[in-house]
């Protein structure tokens, strides 16, 4: 598949330079690298998307809105507050 002499020409072509251990670690890497590709060629998909869904949405909740919390509340033991919002220090 990926051997020694067709990483030696790629990287020559691409004008890199590798240590011969390099070379080794990279024709591994790509090798492997082609090999899961080769996996994921394997792939089904012909299935449609929802029946590749793990979550079965008949077990879902119902969504019942509720009002939200009063924003005064929420504030109210804030130091700092500016247009109904924390203000905190700034951190770089």
């Amino acid at each position: 598949m990926f051997n020694l002499e067709l990483t030696r020409h790629l990287a020559n072509l691409s004008k890199i330079h590798f240590t011969d251990e390099e070379l080794d670690k990279m024709t591994e890497d790509m090798t492997n690298i082609i090999e899961l590709m080769d996996k994921v060629c394997e792939f089904d998909s012909s299935k449609t998307a929802y029946s590749l869904d793990a979550v079965n949405y008949n077990d879902l909740r119902e969504d019942n809105p509720k009002d939200s919390y009063p924003t005064e509340k929420i504030i109210s033991n804030a130091k700092n507050i500016k247009n109904n919002s924390f203000v905190v220090p700034k951190v770089v």
